[in-house]
């Protein structure tokens, strides 16, 4: 390491700023970080520990390999969250049978699942900034398998609804760390694909969750317990193989660790981190659990775009439980058939996963002029897709319309359902910048809490209206708040507030210098930077 002391007039306040390990800028190398190892701030008596530019601890200089190898691993136990959630719905029929259960406690499961995966993280999310990413990986997997096997050897329904909720608790820890993890150790240029794949692999959880859990139940050999069983082995082999790959990625954590090794090496203890945090867990965690309920209750553009990816969001876990109803008695399709219809997921997701990528184009053309509203272009559409696919989907659940309408009607849905996930996404974080994170939590919470409600009252909803109306009900829900992208950040927001944050952007453009070719590549930085944990 390099000591730079202030005789060497190094910029104090440049010492001070957390993005000295990794702000962007476009005409310089692809991982800009100070030449020393350790500076000095001039304001107090301490020694402020960097990476060096090719320091092979920074996470951004990991080989493109090891970040391919930890991208993977981390998005494949989002995976394997998801699927737990539509996996254990299609093995209802004989957990009612074997526990001696109603519907409606076996459908708690999948909301208490849910509910879990929407309050735990507002507690835990500060936690990786105090331990860093890697042991909450290693705790949130463990306990997740765990609870696999607590479901597994349940005797009663009380214990699996239990089980449920903590398994939805641990996964939710581990899986909204992945986006945090591929933040951390892919340059902002790099980041589209892995943070594409990290959103996919979601949707494509739940369809490949359905498909095994369908054709397990059909076998009445197997049943539930089977279902648990299968994932505990598969998250088993999974926990040995991220043992061996995932390593710390928060850069912070990391320089700590470096910082307490020469405090200790040199018996000195000047020696500080660069990226310290101010606040204590206490006060992180409390703000991390008010600040997202703050936003959401007084933000309207939170709370508008909150609403409307929340209603979409429970319609969708509602016709998880929904799907095999409608097409064992309209169809007479066996479990593992229902399971299989289930698949729509991954082609629509597929299809929404290309969507994005024209809407990023749309999106480079028109920031400077539209500010956050152009990352709604193809939601608008995605608005409409998704009511009228719910129409489409109440009217032809009927005996004399083909399947093949209703799995086509899914599948335009989960595209339609995708395409908005994703503009919230990213209209949230333009939108607010330092408080992204806030805002994003804020609509998170609202929408698991939805998709904790919506399943639990869907299946009485059925019976009582019948799948037509029922589904139209949901349809006219979807039509009602389609004009959100269109109208919502006109009527919610500042009118001049895209003109003035274009203004301001072409300042700050001219001032830095910084080119037209890559003012996109700087934007994108920005954003995923300000919803970097």
């Amino acid at each position: 390491m390099v000591v730079f002391t202030s005789d060497d007039r190094a910029d104090p306040s440049a010492c001070a700023t957390p993005q000295a390990v990794s702000v962007y800028d476009p005409e310089s190398t692809p991982v800009p970080t100070r030449p020393p190892s350790v500076l000095t701030k001039q304001s107090s008596n301490e020694f402020s520990v960097y990476f060096s530019e090719n320091d092979e601890r920074n996470p951004l200089n990991f080989n493109r390999a090891k970040k391919w190898r930890i991208t993977v691993v981390a998005a494949t136990f989002t995976v394997l969250v998801s699927a737990s959630a539509t996996s254990y719905s299609q093995g209802s029929s004989s957990m009612m049978k074997d526990l001696n259960c109603t519907q409606f406690q076996a459908t708690m499961g999948l909301s208490l699942y849910c509910l879990g995966f929407g309050i735990l993280p507002l507690i835990t999310s500060s936690s990786s900034e105090e331990f860093g990413r890697q042991p909450l990986y290693y705790i949130s997997v463990f306990g997740f398998l765990l609870m696999h096997l607590m479901t597994a050897l349940s005797p009663n329904i009380q214990s699996v609804l239990v089980a449920r909720f903590l398994q939805g608790s641990f996964g939710s820890t581990g899986a909204t760390m992945v986006a945090g993890t591929v933040a951390d150790i892919w340059a902002p240029s790099e980041r589209g694909l892995p943070m594409s794949m990290y959103s996919l692999g979601a949707f494509l959880g739940n369809a490949l969750g359905a498909l095994m859990g369908g054709w397990v139940e059909t076998n009445r050999h197997l049943g539930w317990r089977w279902i648990q069983w299968i994932h505990f082995i598969i998250g088993g082999v999974y926990y040995v193989v991220m043992l061996i790959i995932i390593r710390e990625t928060r850069a912070s954590v990391i320089l700590n660790s470096m910082a307490r090794e020469l405090r200790k090496s040199t018996g000195d203890s000047r020696y500080q981190s660069a990226i310290s945090r101010n606040s204590t867990l206490a006060q992180m965690m409390y703000d991390s659990c008010t600040r997202p309920v703050k936003m959401l209750c007084t933000e309207p553009i939170v709370f508008a775009v909150s609403l409307w990816i929340g209603i979409a969001w429970g319609v969708y876990f509602g016709m998880i439980e929904s799907i095999p109803g409608v097409f064992k008695a309209l169809h007479g399709f066996n479990q593992g058939e229902v399971g299989t219809v289930y698949m729509t997921m991954a082609v629509g997701s597929f299809l929404g996963f290309l969507t994005n990528m024209y809407q990023e184009k749309l999106y480079q053309r028109d920031f400077l002029q539209r500010g956050p509203q152009a990352r709604l272009h193809l939601s608008c559409v995605a608005g409409l897709l998704f009511a009228l696919s719910m129409f489409m989907f109440a009217w032809s659940s009927t005996p004399e319309v083909p399947w093949a309408v209703l799995v086509i009607a899914l599948t335009i849905y989960i595209w339609a359902v995708f395409t908005i996930y994703l503009a919230v996404f990213s209209y949230l974080a333009d939108c607010y910048s330092t408080y992204a994170s806030s805002a994003l939590s804020g609509q998170s919470l609202f929408r698991n809490v939805m998709s904790f409600i919506f399943p639990l009252f869907t299946e009485q909803m059925f019976h009582a209206l019948g799948f037509r109306w029922a589904n139209t009900v949901f349809a006219f829900a979807a039509l009602a708040m389609a004009p959100v992208p269109l109208v919502g950040p006109i009527l919610l927001w500042p009118q001049n507030i895209s003109e003035k944050l274009g203004l301001e952007r072409k300042r700050q453009f001219n001032r830095k210098g910084i080119k037209r070719g890559t003012q996109f590549l700087y934007i994108f930085h920005t954003t995923r930077e300000a919803i970097k944990e």
